[in-house]
């Protein structure tokens, strides 16, 4: 039986002060403080509003959301980039420091202090995306979907990251040898069980988290679909996975022989899959845009849940063009339930500043609304206090 997930569990509150940039992608320079609540980018297509919540994912998970090469991210011509922000959780200050050079190791700091392992920052303030990108979840193959699960569970359990972090490394020797038992003949059994060890150790607690993680994200997933959808109809999520049948280390032994034939690990954590399902039916095939963008907004707003119920936190809520395809109806009914109190700081961007206008008005929330133009300039345009009235 599933346990019952608390939505309104209360949570510590963290919040993003400030944002600083210097030669960040299309920024030569920019300097933005934020509303706790809900602040809004707003400005035509290319101009960089996406680039903003780029930068606010550096300061909490070390790398872009977008190009996971560091020097793709720096200005064109420029041989630097640096990403600045002050974090507050409770009453304490956090600076978060991200520069890169061109040719060097990226530097990472919190308080003026560098980060020896990067993975020791992630989960310190922890974030949401839900951005046009999601649709790789449902369109493209298993792997994506991995990344999603691993990308929830590694921001608030680091011992799952590093168990992940070592069965890839593992798998990647496996595989390696493989290869060379191929191509130079000889085949050591010993030599093979010391990794199928270390891959059935550290996959087998992969799985065990991967299987408590999902089993909890569905009854909250279920919860916002109803919320967001104006439709009835049954959707579903589905951990898919040999594990759940038999042991790892008795399957890389069952599939010796299949895998030094086609010379790569064909069975492991490495496989499994998260299969997203409309009426019993995988959602890619039977799902219509507008069902597919409620179901993945539905998921993204569930894994904001469940990491605030384990992180005691309230994860920053980056919602990029989100919006796009969706009726003023349903913008205005998403907009309602991000501003609930439950949620905590919300950054968007769209590219419509009147829609989002109106409806801020109507918001009994503080927010902010930026304004950015061709050349990367970002104007404050309004705030909306409590009591809706332009400051």
């Amino acid at each position: 039986m599933r346990k019952k997930v608390n939505l309104c569990k209360k949570s510590s509150p963290m919040h993003l002060e400030n944002l600083s940039l210097i030669n960040f992608k299309n920024y030569p320079e920019a300097e933005l403080g934020f509303s706790t609540k809900i602040n809004c980018f707003v400005g035509p297509n290319g101009v960089g509003k996406t680039n903003l919540l780029d930068a606010i994912h550096y300061l909490s998970m070390c790398k872009s959301m977008i190009n996971t090469v560091d020097s793709q991210n720096v200005r064109e011509e420029e041989g630097f980039f640096v990403v600045q922000g002050n974090f507050r959780k409770e009453a304490t200050q956090h600076t978060i420091y991200c520069g890169f050079k061109k040719g060097k190791k990226k530097q990472f700091k919190r308080n003026d202090k560098e980060y020896t392992k990067l993975s020791e920052h992630i989960g310190l303030f922890p974030t949401v995306v839900v951005s046009p990108l999601d649709s790789n979840l449902i369109v493209d193959g298993s792997e994506e979907r991995r990344k999603f699960i691993d990308s929830v569970i590694s921001q608030y359990n680091r011992t799952y990251l590093d168990a992940l972090i070592r069965y890839n490394k593992a798998l990647s020797q496996r595989n390696k040898l493989l290869k060379d038992i191929a191509t130079l003949h000889q085949y050591d059994e010993s030599v093979l069980e010391v990794w199928d060890e270390q891959l059935a150790h550290y996959g087998t607690i992969v799985y065990k988290e991967r299987e408590a993680f999902v089993e909890q994200l569905i009854p909250i997933f279920n919860y916002y679909y109803k919320h967001i959808s104006l439709e009835r109809e049954e959707v579903g999520l589905t951990y898919k996975t040999d594990l759940h049948e038999t042991p790892l280390l008795q399957l890389l032994k069952e599939r010796v022989a299949k895998d030094r034939a086609v010379q790569y690990t064909s069975v492991g954590v490495h496989k499994d899959d998260l299969v997203l399902s409309l009426k019993d039916r995988p959602i890619k095939k039977l799902g219509s845009q507008g069902q597919q963008k409620s179901y993945l907004v539905a998921l993204k707003l569930a894994q904001f849940d469940f990491l605030k119920k384990v992180s005691g936190l309230s994860p920053l809520l980056l919602l990029d063009d989100v919006f796009d395809k969706f009726d003023r109806d349903r913008v205005k009914q998403i907009m309602r339930l991000v501003a609930d109190n439950h949620f905590g700081q919300i950054f968007i961007t769209d590219t419509h500043p009147d829609r989002l206008e109106v409806i801020l008005q109507d918001l009994p929330i503080e927010s902010r609304l930026f304004a950015i133009d061709l050349s990367a300039n970002v104007g404050l345009r309004k705030t909306y206090n409590q009591q809706n009235e332009k400051e």
